[in-house]
């Protein structure tokens, strides 16, 4: 597989058995007719759409790496840790990841009544409409019930007013530690990225210090170019990319047509002087 930058590669997305609306074998057909050409599904802690979703990419001509993407507790906040090019039938990830899984199930009829006390019934109900995978409920399926009940116009407003901090529906979650997620994926053969990192609300000591423990524990890469992030925010995880000699990923974080900031492939290519993380894969 080549190194080389200008590889239209798009290494983070959701499907059905996540958090995404769409079947594995949608994405692939929506990614390839979008021009990707180098490809993962990287469902939340979830590797159950990896042998459709590389089937469907390997019967389009695409290369395929299976991703996954992990729940992390950071300093009392939620980071997300990608996975890819991971044997998705390893066993040491395989059960890491059911027991992240397990507690989503009470945290959602936590938020459930949280909601109710501010007049918005039947929440868990309605959330479990949206999720197809019950054991994966989220967040964003609620919003998508909160939107679907009209009280919010789009998921977007619902995260300004409601199942985050201080805002009705919030219940913190203890995830997997940094230390356990990016274990699993090197057992599993991958290589693991700080997703999206202009997203946290941590300050650049804070930052330092997860850039530093990430590396020093195996963590090889840093979304650079991914849906959340501003053009700016290109150049400056480009420049933390070589200052902490990170490999750069790009991803579109595609979750839904209509909710997602960008869609598969549109997003600029990598800058062609960093070192691309598919370089890593075997």
């Amino acid at each position: 597989m080549s190194s080389i930058s200008n590889i239209n590669a798009d290494l983070h997305c959701h499907s059905v058995v996540s958090d995404g609306t769409l079947t594995p074998e949608e994405l692939a057909q929506r990614a390839y007719a979008n021009g990707v050409r180098l490809w993962a599904l990287t469902d939340h802690d979830e590797l159950g759409g990896q042998e459709r979703a590389g089937a469907a990419a390997h019967a389009l001509g695409m290369d395929y790496v299976a991703g996954v993407e992990i729940s992390v507790t950071w300093m009392g906040q939620t980071i997300h840790i990608v996975g890819l090019g991971i044997d998705s039938a390893h066993m040491g990830i395989v059960e890491g990841l059911r027991l992240t899984r397990e507690g989503r199930g009470n945290r959602a009829k936590l938020m459930a009544e949280q909601l109710l006390k501010v007049g918005i019934p039947g929440a868990y109900e309605g959330a479990l409409y949206f999720a197809g995978n019950h054991d994966l409920i989220s967040r964003t399926h609620f919003a998508r019930f909160l939107v679907e009940r009209g009280i919010c116009k789009d998921t977007n407003q619902v995260f300004k007013n409601y199942l985050v901090e201080d805002k009705p529906g919030f219940v913190p979650h203890l995830w997997a530690t940094l230390d356990n997620a990016v274990a699993w994926i090197k057992l599993a053969g991958g290589v693991a990225v700080i997703a999206h990192p202009g997203r946290y609300k941590l300050n650049a000591m804070q930052m330092d210090a997860l850039y530093k423990h990430f590396k020093d524990i195996g963590g090889l890469g840093i979304e650079v170019i991914t849906g959340s992030h501003s053009p700016d925010q290109y150049l400056s995880y480009g420049k933390i990319a070589q200052q902490y000699g990170f490999l750069a990923s790009r991803g579109s974080d595609f979750h839904d047509p209509q909710e997602s900031y960008i869609d598969l492939g549109t997003l600029p290519l990598l800058p062609e002087h960093l070192t691309p993380i598919w370089s890593a894969f075997h």
